[in-house]
Order: structure tokens, then sequence, then C-alpha cells
């Protein structure tokens, strides 16, 4: 591993320098990893392992819409992609990619075809950080590992495709072979991780939720709808609005964010957003920092963890989601984003 600083701070971590993408192959060579599910996290690791020439079949269940778009994506049924229980059967190391809600039901399943000296592999610490509530409690005789991308499948297939990596937390709950540690590193290196930084799954699932529910999607949406609502209650256009809430960010700030820091930017705008920036700042995270605080006390109390076993268990859910979501698709302001995303030079 290798000790980086990072803001003062040293941690260990694990990069394709050390741990090379040779070493990942020799380490799995005699191992079959089935992905179970192909839903969000599936296609992309199931595909980039694939690519990085290891032993990968997929389980899903066979007449979905996924079992479809696993064929469209080159998997063989009979071959490279079985209903699930099969899937369970071929596999040494199984990585258990489906829904919280899918996991939960299929546990009994899955736990049946863990025998000993296999490997139970997540990329979300819920199922197991909440067992009491989950009932996935794993077999003492296999390893229980972790490999948390921090984006979504597609971001991280995209980031392979382009030759780039998509940083992952890895984790080990139970080390029965005494190779977890080498089997964990091998699959991070395998899905295409950039670097490798070692959690455990009680912290995964509090910052995987804590981020959702912020900076990444709750928090970022809200913020982006006061803005939007604020400027059009001032007699701004839709055009201009969305331009100025959601379109610079993403398109011409955050990749230069991405690539130098906030840090960088706040150097090197212009001075008056500079001074504007300066003074603002602070005055929005006093205002966020008690949301963000009662936030991560539902989540490490277990609360966030049963509202959505409890609304995942309810026969009306997918039809309650549905409105939700068209409630957001529907908004003026993601409306707007609908033309001025047509309206981009590469669209034309």
């Amino acid at each position: 591993m290798a000790l980086l600083n990072f803001g003062g701070v040293e941690e260990e971590v694990v990069t394709r320098e050390e741990f090379p993408l040779e070493k990942a192959r020799e380490t799995l060579k005699d191992e079959t990893i089935a992905v179970l599910g192909y839903g969000v996290q599936g296609p992309g690791q199931a595909l980039n392992l694939k690519d990085n020439g290891f032993n990968v079949i997929v389980g899903q269940r066979k007449g979905s819409k996924t079992w479809d778009k696993a064929v469209a994506d080159g998997w063989v049924p009979g071959e490279t992609l079985f209903e699930l229980e099969e899937a369970c059967e071929k596999g040494t190391i199984l990585q258990y990619l489906l829904s919280d809600a899918g996991q939960i039901a299929l546990w009994p399943m899955v736990k049946k075809h863990l025998t000993p000296g296999k490997a139970l592999y997540f990329s979300h610490g819920f199922g197991i950080t909440y067992k009491e509530r989950t009932n996935i409690i794993p077999p003492e005789d296999v390893d229980v590992i972790l490999v948390a991308p921090k984006g979504s499948g597609t971001s991280l297939r995209r980031m392979f495709l382009e030759g780039r990596g998509l940083n992952s937390s890895y984790a080990i709950f139970q080390d029965a072979t005494g190779n977890a540690f080498d089997r964990v590193v091998a699959l991070g290196i395998g899905v295409g991780s950039g670097y490798l930084f070692k959690t455990d799954f009680r912290k995964e699932v509090y910052s995987d939720l804590t981020g959702e529910r912020g900076t990444l999607m709750g928090a970022i949406q809200g913020i982006f709808a006061a803005q939007y609502e604020v400027l059009r209650a001032n007699g701004h256009s839709p055009s201009e609005a969305f331009n100025e809430t959601v379109e610079e960010l993403t398109q011409s700030l955050m990749p230069l964010v991405a690539e130098n820091g906030m840090d960088w930017m706040y150097a090197n705008c212009s001075t008056t957003a500079q001074r504007g920036a300066l003074d603002w700042w602070k005055p929005f995270r006093d205002a966020t920092k008690p949301v963000f605080e009662k936030l991560y006390s539902e989540v490490a109390a277990g609360n966030e963890a049963q509202k959505s076993i409890d609304a995942n268990s309810k026969p009306d859910y997918r039809a309650g989601l549905e409105e939700e979501l068209k409630e957001l698709r529907e908004s003026e302001m993601w409306r707007a984003g609908a033309t001025v995303r047509k309206l981009r030079p590469e669209n034309n």
C-alpha cells in the first residue's frame, strides 16, 4: 500500500502501481466471479472485469428487461449469463449487486450457495451494517468483502472506456480464508478503480446514505430549486435561470473544479465573483450544517435504512415513486433543462 498525504492527514491507499492489473488477474485466476444483478452497478463492474481478462458470469432473472440488456451487452445465455441460482452455484465470488430490497428478498437462496471458501462481495454496506433489519448474516466460513466505486455504474464504465479510473473504497467484514485482502483489492483493480481507500461496512453506508441525501443528490437538487425559484420570482426567464443555476455549474465550472479544486477556482475567477464567493460560502455552510448533522444522526440511528426498507416493501411503492419522479421531471426547471441540453452545440 502507498502512504499518501490528504490535506495534512496521512492515509494508506492501494493504487495500480503497487497492485497492477497483472497481479490482480493472477490472484483471481482460479475464481469464477458471479455478478448477481444487472441494474445500477452490475453492467459496469461485470463488463470492466470481463474486458480486463477475468472469468465473469452474470446472474439475472430470465425474461426481465435487465436480462435482455445483458444479452445486448454480449453476455451469452447458458455460457456467461444464467438465472440467479445457477450463477450462485457456479460462482466462487458472488458479487451481490442487487438493490438493497432485492438483496433482502433473495438472501435465503444466496446464502444456501455460500459454501466454505467462497467470497460474498458487496458494493454497499447496507445489508451487513443493518443486518438486524435485513437478516443478511453470512456464514462464518466465507470471506465478506466490499468494493464501493464512488460513482454510478454508468460512470465507472464510461471512465474505463476512456482509460480512466473511478476511485473506490474497500472493506473486509470477514476474512475466513486468509486471502480476503488480496481478493478484495484484485476485484477493486479489476472493476476499474482509480485508487482504493480503506473503510469498513458501517462507515461506507453512513457516508453513502449521507452523500446521496446530501451534496450528491438531495441537497444539490434543493439548492438548484431554491436559486431557480428566486430568479424566476424576480423576473428572470427560464433559460436565464436554468443556465445561471445548473448549466454553467455542470458544464463549465465543475469540470474545472474536478481538475484543479475549488481553491483554484476561487483564485482564477473574476474579482467580482471571487469577492462574492468568499463572502457567501460560510453563510451557506452555517445554514446547511445543522441539516447535515441531523441527516447523519438519522443515518447512524438506522432510521433512514428503516424508511428505505419499509418503503420498498409496500406493494404500491413503484406507483408512488413514479409520482414523485414525475414531479421532478415535469418541474419547470428540469423541463427548461431538457430544452437547454438539446440546444448544446454537440446536439446540433
